[in-house]
């Protein structure tokens, strides 16, 4: 199955009947020359030489290189190819379950790409053409998403555009809640569900900043649904960062420990995770997540999460 480009990381969908104003970007325009300034005569002892070159914007295509004959100075500039194929999701299905009946509760959780940190890192989208991060054709195909899927709950990670997707959300009958991050950061959680099937109980959040544990947030809410089940349900975008598992596994820790005394708090409910955990399925904080046991003194912070390798070079604290 293939799917509209890059409106953000392929979603999740969960049955949980089995036990689970910046204007838009537009194309880079072509760097305008510097005013080429003269020096004395090269020959003339001490003279001073400039080198022609030109502005290169960050969000061009473009890469500098110097003339390897090194006789003129001059910068050259080479292009990249500006509209890199779009490569198709592969998706991987679950086991097939039933959602059949008024028990079962669907649940989608989807990290949609803030539109601020699409537009102030364009050197992790070089190869992505520009029509595709340009937020009003993203917004437009994350609807469409939502939409298909039709999920009675939707975890999103990353919505720093929430009131633009949460009037979407609501002509479709969707209410919502939003935590938003600390500091610099411009995005956050957000949580919406159908009121004709989902009633809110009680509502929780987590800023993980409070705990020096980062600017990271997470959503702990308890549900009705139908006017029978009750359930927990916990919305979080763990830290990136591949060197830091140990904060990692402190804000998933304390996710749990805020999720298991709302559960408790109503009679032993069940609990439900989504989110963003930036961990792969073979690392020790998805054991953890699975077992609920790890000895974190027998691991290095920075194998933890599955993610250390020299792609995420850059990260080093």
């Amino acid at each position: 199955m293939t799917h509209p480009p890059l409106a953000g990381p392929p979603p999740q969908v969960a049955a949980m009947a089995y036990n689970p104003s910046r204007a838009r970007l537009s194309p880079p325009a072509p760097a305008a020359p510097r005013p080429r300034k003269r020096g004395r005569s090269p020959s003339a002892p001490g003279a001073a030489v400039w080198r022609a070159s030109a502005y290169v914007s960050p969000f061009d295509h473009r890469r500098r290189w110097q003339d390897p004959a090194g006789a003129s100075g001059r910068v050259w500039q080479g292009y990249h190819a500006p509209h890199a194929p779009v490569p198709s999701r592969r998706w991987v299905f679950a086991d097939e379950v039933s959602t059949s009946g008024s028990d079962a509760c669907t649940i989608m959780s989807y990290n949609i790409l803030a539109d601020n940190n699409a537009r102030n890192h364009p050197d992790l989208y070089l190869d992505v053409p520009w029509d595709a991060l340009r937020w009003d054709s993203r917004r437009r195909l994350i609807i469409h998403e939502i939409r298909h899927w039709d999920s009675d709950l939707v975890c999103l990670q990353e919505v720093d555009r929430f009131r633009e997707i949460a009037a979407e959300m609501k002509n479709k009958g969707y209410e919502c809640s939003f935590k938003g991050r600390t500091g610099d950061a411009k995005d956050g959680c957000a949580t919406f569900w159908k009121s004709e099937r989902l009633r809110l109980l009680e509502e929780d959040s987590i800023d993980f900043s409070e705990f020096s544990l980062r600017n990271n947030v997470a959503q702990v809410l308890v549900f009705e649904l139908n006017g029978t089940q009750k359930f927990v349900l916990g919305n979080i975008h763990v830290l990136f960062n591949p060197k830091r598992g140990d904060i990692k596994m402190g804000q998933i820790r304390m996710l749990l420990e805020r999720a298991n005394a709302l559960a408790g708090k109503w009679d032993g409910i069940p609990i439900v995770l989504a989110g963003d955990f930036n961990s792969t399925p073979e690392s020790a904080i998805y054991k953890f997540l699975s077992t609920m046991k790890l000895n974190v003194s027998l691991h290095d912070r920075r194998q933890l999460s599955g993610l250390d390798s020299s792609e995420f070079g850059l990260y080093f604290y």
